[in-house]
């Protein structure tokens, strides 16, 4: 009987230490289990393509029985409950703590109109030009923009911009942010599966990211032109909930939505020349390691003449 060899551990960088560490995976067991190549994966339809699961869970999450759950989590995953708007025990149920509101102070926002913003705690990738960024997760396939956005013709403007993939754990503050200032559109909703967009399913399938629910907005900034604000949902999160006014000014770092319960992922596409990320960001990302980010830390700056 030949030997089982451990599945190789999910590494990234943490920005604030420069460091790597290794993620703790929750659930890790059944994400491998569902998206590895063992007889399980049969499964995966099941989870992914059915919304009632999700939903069920959900509603689980919602329940006062729930919040039982939040104090082990904080313990396991050493989230510093400092940083909380409220305290733990006022969270009725572990929804409401997984979409908690933090202190403005323990995420300020990095000041200057040419400095544009990260929109939430999460895990990234970054590619001053799309057109170039063959493979980074499962090698030699191209990234499918028009499929992404559901539209040939708004996938052709940014077909050579600069895109942002930002991954949220479990155990990651879950509220998403504006990076700019500007004037944000509505919100384009494209229905779709509920896929995990943890390495682990996303090295089997990219178009885990194409194929999942989505929510497609567009922000007009002065300083970094149209760009594209893009919400994925994943295994467990039915809900992604958009709290801004379409229409109404917004200032860098206001919040625009939460997600409810589970992981999930972001997307930001600007428009070719708009934006040049941060040096730190594009070394992670050329050695193909995601790397650490916090909501209102710098994503980049606005070019002199944009």
């Amino acid at each position: 009987m030949r030997p089982s060899r451990a599945a190789p551990p999910i590494l990234y960088i943490d920005r604030a230490t420069g460091r790597l560490e290794v993620e703790q995976v929750y659930g890790e067991a059944a994400l491998r289990l569902l998206y590895g190549p063992g007889p399980a994966s049969w499964l995966l339809p099941a989870v992914s393509r059915l919304p009632w699961l999700s939903w069920a869970c959900g509603r689980w999450q919602d329940t006062r029985w729930s919040a039982r759950r939040i104090r082990p989590f904080i313990e396991r995953f050493g989230l510093d409950a400092s940083e909380f708007l409220k305290p733990v025990e006022d969270f009725r149920s572990f929804n409401e703590f997984f979409y908690r509101k933090l202190k403005p102070e323990a995420r300020p926002i990095t000041p200057g109109d040419e400095a544009a913003v990260m929109p939430a705690d999460a895990r990234c990738l970054f590619f001053p030009n799309l057109g170039l960024a063959d493979g980074f997760f499962v090698k030699g396939r191209r990234f499918d923009l028009a499929a992404l956005l559901d539209d040939a013709a708004l996938a052709r403007r940014y077909a050579d911009g600069g895109m942002v993939l930002a991954r949220l754990c479990p155990v990651d503050y879950h509220r998403f942010h504006f990076p700019c200032g500007g004037v944000p559109g509505p919100a384009r909703l494209i229905n779709g599966w509920l896929y995990s967009v943890n390495p682990i399913a996303l090295a089997r399938n990219v178009d885990i990211l194409v194929q999942n629910k989505r929510s497609v907005c567009e922000l007009d900034s002065p300083r970094f032109g149209r760009l594209l604000l893009i919400e994925i949902g994943a295994t467990n999160v039915g809900g992604i909930r958009q709290t801004y006014v379409p229409g109404r000014p917004c200032a860098k770092g206001e919040e625009k939505g939460y997600f409810a319960f589970g992981a999930s992922a972001l997307i930001l596409l600007f428009e070719r020349g708009r934006i040049r990320f941060d040096s730190d960001l594009l070394e992670a990302s050329r050695g193909g390691r995601e790397i650490l980010c916090r909501m209102g830390q710098s994503l980049g700056r606005a070019p002199a003449s944009g």
